[in-house]
């Protein structure tokens, strides 16, 4: 029992559901690999490598961030500062995850094995960032932008420059929702010593980099459409995510952040289903047309 409770309190902790961020991105690459449906098998060592891998980065984050988290009013009660689960457990947790990704990415083809420990480093290199640039929220994006050129390579067993255009997409994505996400933290992260965007320029220039981000990455996400010929029906998914961006930039503001979780954790994830939705229908009508 005291095992699978520290289980029940590490899914938790990690917001393993969370994996919807950056999942539907890399499913998206595969299709777009693909042409359509990739092989089931691949698909589901696809889904394995993600969540396996964002477990770990999470479980990692969490424990190297132990301290700090107990220093900090919004996350002194999250489970290691606030005694629910031991360090001890958070890494051996990290390192069975770890195993299952790279057991995930043996699976798919050589050049995935060969480059699943590069994937590892930059997912755990982000919990260090804080500590010494305040672009942290780069590092983040680029950890789950990762995903769709994994996801070609497990498909293709090589990478395609077109790919990496839905990479940088999601890097400035993510990058503009942490930021926002970061403004929280503010005074707290100057008080310790701790870089970020908000903390080092300011809530009002943070919003202002976090829109120009989210601008850049429709640009990106348009280009995408262009370079894989892809037809209305994507161009429609695009559009809906500018909006659902728009509505999110304006229930949050440099003088109030009291929505921002819903900004943060719901409407990030609709957006992400919302992509793959309308690309993966457009490239199935177009295969059958």
């Amino acid at each position: 029992m005291p095992l699978f409770r520290s289980i029940g309190v590490t899914l938790e902790m990690i917001k393993w559901e969370h994996s919807v961020f950056a999942l539907p991105f890399a499913l998206t690459g595969a299709m777009l690999a693909a042409h359509g449906w990739p092989p089931a098998a691949k698909l589901a060592w696809i889904v394995v490598c993600m969540i396996s891998a964002r477990s770990a980065a999470m479980a990692f984050n969490r424990w190297a961030d132990a301290d700090l988290d107990a220093a900090n009013p919004r996350t002194r009660m999250r489970a290691i500062p606030a005694g629910l689960l031991a360090r001890g457990f958070a890494a051996g947790f990290t390192v069975v995850m770890a195993a299952v990704f790279l057991l995930g990415a043996w699976r798919l083809n050589r050049l995935t094995l060969l480059l699943s420990p590069v994937v590892l480093a930059v997912l755990f290199l982000y919990s260090y960032t804080k500590r010494f640039t305040r672009w942290s929220h780069l590092f983040l994006g680029l950890a789950l932008g990762l995903a769709p050129s994994g996801a070609w390579i497990a498909i293709r067993g090589s990478l395609d420059p077109r790919i990496v255009v839905l990479t940088v997409a999601v890097l400035f994505w993510v990058a503009g929702f942490d930021v926002l996400y970061a403004c929280q933290d503010e005074a707290h992260d100057r008080s310790a010593g701790l870089l970020s965007i908000p903390a080092t320029l300011g809530l009002g220039p943070a919003f202002w980099i976090a829109r120009a981000m989210h601008l850049i990455m429709l640009g990106l996400l348009v280009w995408l459409v262009v370079l894989f010929h892809l037809g209305p029906v994507a161009g429609i998914g695009i559009a809906a995510v500018a909006a659902l961006l728009l509505w999110e930039h304006t229930i949050v503001s440099p003088r109030d952040l009291t929505r921002m979780n819903a900004a943060f954790f719901m409407m990030n994830g609709v957006i992400a289903v919302i992509f793959f939705v309308f690309v993966a229908a457009d490239l199935l009508i177009r295969r059958h047309a």
